[in-house]
């Protein structure tokens, strides 16, 4: 009993397959994430005191001037090193790269990179860095920690799209909430700043994570329970009527040093970037420096935490108000500047206590009024929301660390008037200037438009379904699947869907009788999707199954099925595009075809151009199917004029017959399944994409000439408008100047391919491109493949040994050697082209840019310049469209 409960709730986090259940998966890891945050937020702030309390202790035992700017060079040094090596995007205070992540296309952008790795290496370099004595806070490495986690979680246990920003978000709430003791304060940070939604998963996800990081955080840190005690104990903080001046004094201070506490922060970010330093040499100097400026102040300076406490006690007197205000500005910026682990929550709560109190402190002696304690709480408010632009959040945090109800009325004065006055001098948080400065500005998106969240499988499913009955035989299987089209059939009984079988279910399997009933070989309980789920959690059911269809049900009773090209055409319409291509408008007309057995594994399509470029295609097709167990199909299409219908015309039938038998004939010396189309069309785009849809391709392959292309164009008019419309992996070749020039002289040429240069940088399509390399260099005598990736110049670690290992595994699954070269450059085209030319290669093997939505392969997010630059030939490859 017990392990058939833990087999279901297992099967639930690891495969939901319904809304309902991708909810309540997402709500048990907003559980379990904010147990893991409260965890990573607690073990920050041991480290940072422990390392903090070695320091200090040993400014007792060496001469401070020697001993605190050491350790503030070697431990930020070393914790660059690390990130350097390890990470390089755990730099900074890392927020601005969760607030990218938390938009729709967040996490397939190469900058930002959320996993376990990276979160443990910003965990470790934050101890190095705060505890080292830089002047930057843990808050807000702790909401990167517990946004990442929570990345890594929805990976481990995928929960619909959806859903998945929400949990991001919940994880990052719940960091928020352990670094500061301030559960209410996680929620409102996630709405305000991070999601800007209040949908009942949003904060459902949020409350629970919050609450939990919160709880772990109180237990294991050692806080008080008894809040009974907190709020009934005697407030320090007074507030009158005649306050409200000089509140409202503070807070148009506040807001325009907040501006140029931003503006700072940048201008040191600019300065860093123009010195010819790594990573770590800046954040050496960086710790140095801050090591340096202590050793000369007061103790009481040494320790962040113990400075923020005298400030708000009122105790302090104006020259340490002002010392301390005007060091931790120029500390924070030449900590942040240096691109170091760390975050900007606490230097500007203490900043903003500084300020508050000194307002304070000068409305005592001049005019006997106020408070400094109470100004220098609403001052640390006031300067947090300003810089962050999280005015409710930052009300939140203050009132949650103090618990005094006597605050919130001069905390809100101060918060309000120091955000609008920060709105008026510059909009935008520091935030959002970072993300500028790094180059990962956030524009606004329509969910809707993009994540196909409001379409229902219902309204766009076909429902005209071809299925079979759990009474037939395989016999009877076999036959249907022999003149059908379809690959797959759903099996229903009575109306209701009871599996489903693929003709790979059957292919291999001789030892299958023609009697064995088909309920011995389909799958039972398949995969399926309600009417009423949206497109993007069909989209993602497709993807977490590999699968190009989906049945449709209501309840159990089959009503349709969607495939991936139902979500391209209904992405279309809500792009608001103009459908250019309808093959069925303009039909071709076949007039010849040969038809092979069909026995691979999936089938690819080769467009044939004109000779002598079309034979050396059939080649390179062939070597790829026949290292993929791929059937083949030659699509040769003869146009004519648009007042000829293609029934009624006259061709020289021998001529193309001959030609498109060439090809057959060089296919199956390959050994690969070949048939093969001669058709009459008006033009050669709506034809292939008929051919795509009717025979059921899983690959393209198609010639591309980079010549007389227009500027708005990127492979000609052509084969852009195919690639706009298909959605299975397509493979470009443009054949190089020497080949070319060898098949005018020879058509009969063999494409000898033999130096390969393969540029890689991850993603689907260059993975794919490798997957296909094992049968291109099939097309050379003596192969040799060189691998290469071009780092900025910017980036201390050109992970070389991570790059020759790809190289020697490569090696190991090519049987040949492999080469590793790292380039250094700010163009990737650039770099590649010339090592391209300078070792006079034969072919470019490219993986095309990531494309995340239609959306995106319109603009043309593809790296075909280096194609037009080089005069090898080129392999550009491109996975098929989720």
């Amino acid at each position: 009993m017990i392990y058939s409960s833990f087999v279901r709730f297992w099967q639930l986090l690891t495969n939901p397959t319904t809304e309902a259940a991708s909810r309540r998966v997402a709500l048990i890891e907003a559980s379990s994430i904010g147990v893991v945050s409260g965890l990573a937020a607690f073990a920050l702030k041991q480290g940072i005191g422990w390392l903090g309390g070695m320091r200090m202790q040993g400014a007792t035992l060496l001469p401070s001037w020697l001993w605190l700017p050491l350790v503030g060079a070697i431990g930020a040094g070393l914790a660059g090193l690390l990130i350097a090596r390890m990470a390089p995007q755990a730099s900074g205070s890392g927020l601005p790269y969760v607030k990218v992540a938390l938009t729709p296309r967040g996490l397939t952008q190469s900058k930002v990179v959320m996993n376990l790795q990276t979160a443990v290496v910003k965990l470790v370099a934050t101890i190095a860095v705060v505890g080292s004595g830089l002047a930057l806070g843990r808050q807000g490495p702790t909401v990167y920690v517990g946004a990442t986690l929570a990345a890594v979680m929805t990976r481990w246990f995928p929960t619909s799209p959806s859903f998945r920003r929400q949990t991001i978000a919940a994880g990052a709430a719940a960091g928020l909430a352990a670094g500061f003791n301030a559960p209410l304060a996680g929620v409102l940070f996630v709405i305000e700043e991070l999601l800007h939604d209040m949908s009942s998963l949003t904060l459902e996800t949020a409350i629970l994570a919050s609450f939990i990081g919160a709880v772990v955080s109180r237990i294991l840190g050692g806080s008080t329970w008894n809040l009974e005690a907190v709020v009934s104990s005697p407030s320090a903080v007074t507030f009158t009527a005649i306050d409200i001046p000089f509140l409202l004094l503070l807070g148009i201070l506040t807001g325009i040093i907040s501006g140029w506490f931003n503006r700072s922060i940048i201008a040191s970010l600019e300065f860093n970037r123009r010195l010819k330093l790594n990573l770590p040499g800046r954040m050496a100097i960086a710790g140095g420096l801050s090591g340096a400026i202590l050793c000369v102040l007061p103790v009481s300076f040494h320790d962040s935490t113990g400075l923020r406490e005298l400030l708000t006690t009122g105790e302090a007197g104006v020259e340490i108000l002002l010392l301390a205000f005007v060091v931790k500005f120029a500390m924070t910026a030449i900590a942040a500047g240096s691109g170091a682990s760390g975050g900007l929550f606490s230097p500007a709560l203490t900043l903003g206590a500084a300020l508050g109190a000194l307002v304070g402190t000068w409305s005592v002696a001049w005019f006997g009024v106020g408070n400094p304690t109470t100004y220098a709480l609403a001052g640390m408010g006031g300067f947090f929301g300003a810089v962050a632009k999280v005015p409710i959040t930052a009300i939140a945090i203050v009132f949650e660390m103090t618990m005094d109800f006597n605050l919130v009325l001069p905390l809100m004065i101060v918060v309000v008037v120091s955000y609008v006055v920060a709105e008026q001098i510059s909009s935008g948080s520091l935030y959002d200037r970072l993300l500028e400065f790094s180059g990962l500005k956030v524009e606004l998106e329509q969910p809707e438009r993009e994540h196909l969240g409001e379409i229902l499988a219902g309204e766009v499913m076909q429902k005209q379904v071809d299925t079979l009955s759990q009474d037939q035989t395989v016999g009877e299987v076999r036959k249907v699947f022999a003149r059908s089209k379809h690959r797959g059939f759903p099996v229903v009984s009575g109306g209701k869907l009871v599996g489903m079988v693929a003709q790979s279910d059957l292919v291999g399997q001789v030892h299958l009788k023609n009697n064995t009933p088909l309920t011995q070989v389909m799958t039972h309980n398949p995969v399926s999707v309600q009417t009423s789920e949206s497109l993007a959690d069909v989209l993602y059911r497709l993807n977490h199954h590999k699968i190009g269809r989906l049945p449709v049900v209501e309840g159990r009773r089959l009503v349709g099925i969607i495939t991936r090209s139902d979500i391209i055409q209904a992405e279309f319409r809500q792009l608001d595009l103009p459908q250019e291509i309808d093959d069925r408008m303009n039909p071709s007309y076949l007039i010849y075809r040969t038809q092979a057995p069909s026995q691979g594994q999936g089938r690819m399509l080769v467009a044939l151009s004109q000779p002598p470029l079309s034979m050396p295609l059939v080649r390179l097709a062939a070597s790829i199917a026949r290292d993929c167990n791929y059937e083949l199909e030659c699509l040769h299409v003869v146009t004519v004029p648009q007042h000829t219908a293609p029934s009624e015309a006259k061709i020289d039938l021998e001529y193309h017959r001959h030609y498109i038998q060439t090809a057959i004939a060089i296919a199956e010396a390959y050994g690969v399944p070949t048939h093969a189309q001669i058709r009459i069309a008006h033009d050669i785009v709506p034809t292939i994409l008929e051919t795509l849809r009717y025979r059921n391709i899983d690959r393209l392959i198609l010639g591309w000439n980079t010549d007389d292309l227009l500027p708005s164009q990127l492979f000609g008019a052509r084969t852009d408008r195919i690639l706009r419309n298909v959605d299975c992996d397509v493979v470009l070749v443009k054949w190089g100047q020497r080949l070319q020039q060898a098949l005018k002289a020879d058509p009969e040429a063999k494409p000898w391919l033999n130096r390969w240069l393969v540029p890689v940088s991850g993603g689907q399509n260059a993975k794919l491109g490798l997957e296909l390399l094992s049968g291109l260099i099939t097309l050379g005598t003596e192969p040799a493949v060189r691998l290469c990736r071009v780092f900025d110049p910017e980036c201390v670690d050109l992970r070389v040994s991570e790059l020759k290992e790809f190289a020697r595994d490569l090696s190991d699954r090519l049987h040949l050697p492999v080469a590793a070269t790292p380039l250094v450059g700010r163009s990737v085209v650039d770099r590649t082209i010339a090592l391209a030319h300078r070792h006079d290669y034969d072919v470019v093997l490219l993986g095309a840019s990531e494309q995340t939505s239609l959306q995106q392969v319109l603009r043309g997010n593809i790296p075909y310049e280096i194609a037009r630059g080089c005069n090898s030939t080129v392999i550009l490859v491109r996975g098929a469209k989720s």
